[in-house]
């Protein structure tokens, strides 16, 4: 799990267009005129990816007109494209990423837009993110930064959480994470988070309890009560540690996280093929002859209909 996950290119591209209409028009100066120009050559280069061209024109329209705000986060993010990881230690490629700082942290400091400034620091927390510089240290008060300018958004609580997990502060993860409820407690993604930290520290218990109430929070969405079904399952095939009751348990609530999902999407063909699984898991410590047959007949007949389903869907029916 990434800090943040980078926008894509597209993403940020939309937002040079929305920055290009709010520029508007007007009376300009000589050396106004030269920087709005400058500066849609530089978004034309941008949105076909040529960094290194882009990050010259903004560099100009920024000479032309300093207090052209919105073009430091560009300037930046150009910056940040033409550094590769993999030339680490090479003059020119490291000076990229330290542009790339230079210009989001003016970005952060003089663009009036609150969303702009927000998206440079999420790319700056990048920038220190393992995948770069790896620097957590760098990160954190970035990440407090972003908290501190928006308390209701649960990305920056789990950012912070990621960053202190990294570290072996495991506790503060927690707390970190935990914290995120308090600004959006009805949000899906939010139990989700918790529930993937809870799993990466082998916590079955707690990761599932806030995958049920994920689920329950999306009552219509089939999706979330399949993805329990998922976690029963696996416990059940691959924890060979969990008593003979434990299992029993587990594959009765797979069961009935793979039917709530069945009854609001009667061809969900992958919820099908996983209530099928887990009535072999059943069968197995089943000690009745009649209802293991019983149990290996319905599976046999999930198992069809998910095939017939998928065979359908590849086919384009």
């Amino acid at each position: 799990m990434m800090v943040f996950r980078n926008w894509s290119t597209a993403a940020v591209i939309a937002v040079v267009g929305l920055s290009v209409a709010a520029s508007g028009c007007g009376k300009y100066s000589f050396s106004a005129l030269r920087a709005q120009k400058a500066w849609k050559e530089a978004n034309d280069r941008y949105v076909a990816q040529d960094w290194k061209a882009a990050a010259e024109k903004y560099e100009y329209a920024l000479q032309q007109d300093p207090n052209k705000a919105e073009a430091y986060f560009f300037l930046a993010n150009s910056y940040d494209n033409l550094y590769k990881p993999s030339r680490a230690g090479e003059a020119e490629n490291d000076g990229y990423i330290q542009k790339a700082i230079e210009n989001y942290q003016k970005a952060v400091e003089l663009d009036p837009n609150p969303e702009m400034k927000k998206l440079a620091l999420k790319w700056l927390v990048a920038v220190y993110g393992a995948d770069k510089l790896n620097d957590p240290s760098k990160a954190e008060p970035i990440v407090q930064k972003m908290i501190q300018m928006d308390p209701s958004d649960p990305v920056n609580y789990a950012a912070l959480s990621k960053i202190y997990e990294d570290a072996g502060r495991y506790d503060e993860a927690e707390a970190a994470l935990l914290k995120s409820l308090d600004a959006k407690p009805n949000d899906p993604l939010v139990y989700q988070q918790i529930a993937g930290f809870y799993n990466s520290q082998g916590d079955f218990e707690k990761t599932m309890v806030n995958l049920h109430k994920a689920a329950e929070l999306e009552p219509n969405n089939p999706l979330g009560f399949y993805g329990l079904a998922t976690y029963y399952e696996e416990k059940v095939r691959k924890d060979f540690r969990i008593t003979p009751a434990q299992k029993k348990e587990y594959i009765q609530k797979g069961l009935e996280a793979s039917d709530r999902a069945i009854a609001l999407n009667n061809d969900y063909a992958e919820a099908l093929t996983y209530k099928n699984i887990l009535l072999r898991h059943q069968m197995r410590i089943e000690p009745d002859r009649a209802k293991q047959r019983e149990l290996e007949k319905e599976a046999d007949r999930l198992r069809s209909r998910a095939t017939e389903l998928m065979k359908k869907k590849s086919s384009g029916r």
